[in-house]
């Protein structure tokens, strides 16, 4: 397994973790509402799932790797933005910032293997 297949591996499987867990976790909901995100949390949930699910289905279909690490980055890319928008703390900071550049990775790393 190359090292870009497990990158794939792990921010599917994280990205289906979060966004299962807007849907069980209370904590998650407060978070978008520290954020005055309520009214989007749902969706972001629903993105990172399809996000998850079109990474895993880029093994198969490329195109869809691609859509899906480009979506999940711009998604990240405005997660962080946001955490800055609220000052939160670097450390608080460092998730998305981390899966931002780790689907961007996958992103352009996946251009040249089409």
């Amino acid at each position: 397994m190359t090292f870009l297949n497990v990158t794939i591996f792990f921010s599917s499987l994280s990205f289906m973790g979060y966004g299962i867990a807007y849907f069980k976790s209370s904590k998650m909901k407060t978070e978008f509402k520290r954020f005055g995100l309520e009214k989007v949390g749902a969706l972001t949930a629903i993105l990172e799932i399809f996000g998850a699910l079109g990474l895993l289905l880029g093994f198969k279909f490329h195109a869809i790797l691609l859509i899906a690490a480009g979506g999940l980055s711009i998604l990240m890319l405005l997660g962080f933005a946001i955490r800055i928008k609220v000052k939160d703390s670097v450390w608080l900071m460092m998730p998305a910032l981390f899966f931002m550049l780790l689907n961007a990775y996958i992103f352009f790393m996946s251009l040249h293997g089409s």
